[in-house]
């Protein structure tokens, strides 16, 4: 990446402070020249959604010896979302304006309806809420840890975004098939697809006797993807995409207004006064 444009960027997860994929991300982004800044969970919060700390404290800390050493790191006791808000808010954490915020690189994928459960991909959407262009990538995998492919792309990805901005801030949300540079089959523009889980509440007992739920799900992906009301039923879902080895890269946004159900209801004239 060009020297001559160097970035400042925001970075977070949902996989903790000491997670790799983005020790991995901001690492390769500072040696690239950017201006990296890290608010991130101070431990793990997958699947923690959207979801704000309202009833407890916030407490941050810098984190030393971990990243580049021109990165600045801060840990936080909440949510993802929470880690993005406070540092655009606060601005003795974060005194710029970030080009960019992104999120990850997630341990395991992010596809169809993963994305409204996702802390990576709220964290990113949280800086979409601000009007700035935002970056949620996930590596295909739980178990595979290496995340270099992925955070090389996200590298040389960021020039393209620099170099043709798009004419509103956009979130995209990125998935990187866990193998090898070469053998990636390309990259897709794709729509949101659907994953399915069997799912169960296993019962089970702590020392004491006392009963509790573990909840646990196996994900079942139909070869079947539905149909976008605005796109092509041809393209790609992200879900097909990361089968076929491709690079997914998925438009979000956060109005989740069913524009068919609200011209039907709109139709239905079961409401003659409005």
């Amino acid at each position: 990446m060009s020297q001559e444009k160097p970035l400042k960027l925001l970075i977070s997860n949902d996989d903790g402070i000491f997670a790799l994929g983005i020790r991995a991300l901001a690492n390769t982004l500072a040696e690239a020249g950017h201006q990296i800044t890290i608010v991130c969970p101070n431990r793990e919060r997958s699947a923690t959604g959207h979801g704000l700390t309202l009833h407890q404290p916030i407490r941050v800390e810098t984190v030393q010896d971990i990243f580049h050493p021109s990165v600045v790191a801060w840990s936080c006791s909440g949510t993802p979302a929470d880690c993005v808000k406070f540092a655009l808010s606060v601005q003795s954490v974060l005194d710029y304006r970030p080009d960019f915020v992104l999120a990850g690189i997630n341990h395991g994928s992010n596809l169809g309806t993963d994305i409204l459960y996702s802390g990576t991909v709220s964290a990113a959407m949280e800086g979409l809420f601000y009007s700035i262009p935002s970056v949620a990538v996930s590596l295909a995998s739980y178990t595979d840890r290496h995340f270099q492919t992925a955070a090389d792309f996200v590298t040389n990805f960021l020039t393209k975004l620099t170099d043709s901005p798009f004419p509103e801030a956009t979130l995209l949300n990125i998935n990187i098939p866990a193998i090898p540079a070469e053998k990636i089959a390309g990259i897709k523009i794709t729509r949101q697809g659907i994953r399915r889980y069997v799912e169960t509440f296993e019962k089970r007992f702590d020392p004491h006797g006392k009963c509790y739920y573990w909840l646990v799900g196996e994900a079942i992906e139909d070869l079947k993807q539905p149909d976008h009301l605005h796109l092509n039923p041809d393209i790609l879902t992200d879900v097909e995409a990361i089968r076929e080895n491709y690079i997914s890269i998925t438009p979000l946004q956060y109005n989740l207004t069913d524009v068919q159900s609200f011209e039907y209801l709109n139709q239905a004239g079961w409401f003659p006064n409005l």
